[in-house]
């Protein structure tokens, strides 16, 4: 949580009067990171250093300043000696699992996590960051009992619980409204918003997008052709704020170019982005994070523009009283879920997720090389996939996912590997639901292309619930790979189930698990249904209007003017 200006201001006034007091240069160290000043916050925690050398409380302020400057193995060694000299200290072990978790040591930051909430069992905010990351290890291990503290956190008013997590639990659209309101409070409760941004009623209306996410990620593989398309509309000028440094990728050159002003705002402190952005200029400021990690509601919660749009990779309502619109389309977000939905909705007339139309698809590598079985004659070798992260791959779709692999003899199901032991957890969930383990292939994380040009081996994608496929859906359809999926009753659970609709592939979207693993079960003993189906779906992904980016840039064009006075 952010520290209010006049905490850091009596803070630092502290200590200027009293630059011995080591308590007060640990609790700058911790309001200077909290406002994202991390060069500050540095500092302090390094002068808390210099008054008590290997201080646990001082190596852990400067562990999470490195954590936040990327620095991940620092960080975990600073935060790993912090901890060992504070065994007992929940919130340094903590935070050496966060450290851990992007220092790329999976399991030992599950095991931090695990000690975090065995010193403070009672700790919502560390009960969810655990729960999380056994999710992500495909560690299911008491998870019931994780997600009904989580859940009865949110139903108690408890701000604690990140919002982007808790679309993983199996919670209403109301609940997921409670908890992002929740967090939204506690974030405005120590923020002052700037005054209010003068209206502009001339010149091209000025669009901003934030993220972190510009660059090689799913925001910016989704929205760079989009915004290639904008550039061409001359009453639009497209602003992006990069909260995510230069990757060197080729989607950041391309988004370099489409935009008329990439701002750089990486490290900055959330001050200093709002008023960036408020001299800028910005009419319209898109929030392309929202709850999800690396994104800045603080930024938000300042009001730099005079509007300001919740829209892509938040799947779910912010919460927040800063934010005035969501941008949707009525298959995701239907009128029956608008009063779980804090913000005005708005309705795209096409699906509300933008796509790369110019990716390629290019040639795997042969079907032996991928670790797949090779295509019988009498059409064995069925080739299922969800690549969907693992953290999607709760105990119910793992268990109809492997109820389709009992019932078509020598299919395999595809997968993205996983972090730490995930892969073999799986392996052996299935070992215990009767599937011979090898039947579960995995596939590392690649470059985009290469993984894209994979979905030619694959016959169906298989989803996941209640968080399904997104940007990853869209990459398996631009690919030829028809989706099965299940819609639910928040907008995380019918990303796909839009995607499907404005294809005009609606029986690709059915009732529950009994019907979704009866179509898997059929159309993959069914080969020729299968090609059939492969075929609609590359009629419709050229006719249908789906991945049509100059149409779709017209629309949001048209809905843009709409939102300015």
């Amino acid at each position: 949580m952010s520290a209010a200006p006049d905490e850091r201001r009596q803070l630092r006034q502290a200590v200027q009067r009293q630059p011995a007091d080591f308590i007060a240069w640990v609790m700058l160290a911790d309001a200077e990171l909290g406002a994202g000043d991390v060069a500050a916050g540095e500092t302090a925690a390094q002068r808390a250093l210099q008054l008590r050398a290997d201080h646990p409380e001082a190596l852990a302020r400067l562990g999470r300043a490195r954590w936040m400057q990327g620095r991940h193995d620092e960080a975990a060694s600073l935060l790993q000696h912090a901890s060992m000299q504070a065994p007992q200290h929940p919130g340094i072990a903590l935070w050496l699992g966060h450290a851990l978790e992007d220092a790329g040591q999976p399991e030992a930051a599950a095991d931090a996590y695990r000690r975090a909430h065995a010193l403070l069992p009672g700790e919502a905010y560390i009960a969810a960051q655990r729960l999380n990351w056994q999710r992500r290890l495909c560690d299911w291990r008491g998870l019931d009992a994780l997600s009904r503290q989580v859940r009865d956190a949110v139903a108690q008013g408890n701000p604690a619980v990140e919002p982007f997590a808790f679309l993983s639990e199996d919670a209403g659209a109301a609940e997921q409204l409670a908890c992002a309101r929740q967090r939204a409070q506690a974030v405005a409760g120590s923020l002052r918003p700037l005054p209010p941004a003068p209206v502009r009623l001339s010149g091209p209306l000025r669009v901003g997008f934030l993220s972190n996410g510009f660059g090689a990620h799913p925001t910016g593989l989704l929205t760079v052709a989009l915004f290639e398309q904008l550039r061409m509309q001359p009453a639009l000028q497209v602003h992006l704020f990069a909260l995510n440094r230069e990757d060197g990728s080729a989607i950041r050159r391309r988004l370099q170019a489409a935009a008329h002003t990439l701002h750089d705002v990486a490290g900055q402190p959330h001050a200093t982005i709002a008023g960036h952005i408020r001299a800028a200029g910005i009419d319209i400021l898109f929030d392309l994070r929202g709850w999800g990690g690396g994104g800045a509601p603080e930024v938000l919660a300042l009001r730099p523009a005079p509007v300001q749009v919740n829209w892509l990779a938040y799947p779910g309502t912010s919460g927040a009283p800063w934010i005035d619109h969501v941008l949707a389309d009525a298959f995701v977000l239907p009128p029956a879920l608008e009063p779980a939905f804090s913000e005005n909705v708005l309705r795209l007339p096409r699906a509300f997720q933008p796509s790369d139309n110019t990716r390629i698809v290019g040639e795997p590598p042969a079907r032996g090389d991928c670790g797949l079985p090779e295509r019988g004659e009498d059409g064995s070798g069925i080739v299922f996939c969800c690549f969907n992260n693992s953290y999607k791959l709760n105990p119910r779709s793992v268990g109809r996912l492997l109820r389709v692999l009992r019932g078509v003899p020598g299919s395999v199901l595809w997968l993205l590997s996983g972090p730490g032991r995930a892969d073999e957890r799986l392996r052996e969930v299935a070992r215990q639901q009767g599937v011979e383990p090898a039947r579960l292939v995995f596939m590392p994380k690649l470059p985009h292309p290469r993984y894209l040009a994979r979905y030619r081996h694959a016959d169906l994608f298989l989803d996941t619930h209640p968080y399904n496929a997104h940007t990853t859906a869209s990459d398996a359809l631009w690919a030829g790979c028809p989706v099965l999926t299940a819609p639910g009753a928040t907008f995380a659970s019918r990303v796909a189930g839009s995607l499907n609709h404005h294809l005009g592939l609606d029986e690709m979207n059915v009732a529950d698990d009994d019907a979704f693993v009866a179509t898997a079960i059929a159309l993959g003993n069914d080969p020729a249904a299968l090609r059939g189906l492969r075929q609609r779906l590359a009629v419709a992904r050229r006719d249908s209007g789906l991945f049509d980016m100059a149409g779709f840039a017209r629309d949001f064009a048209v809905l843009l003017q709409s939102l300015h006075p």
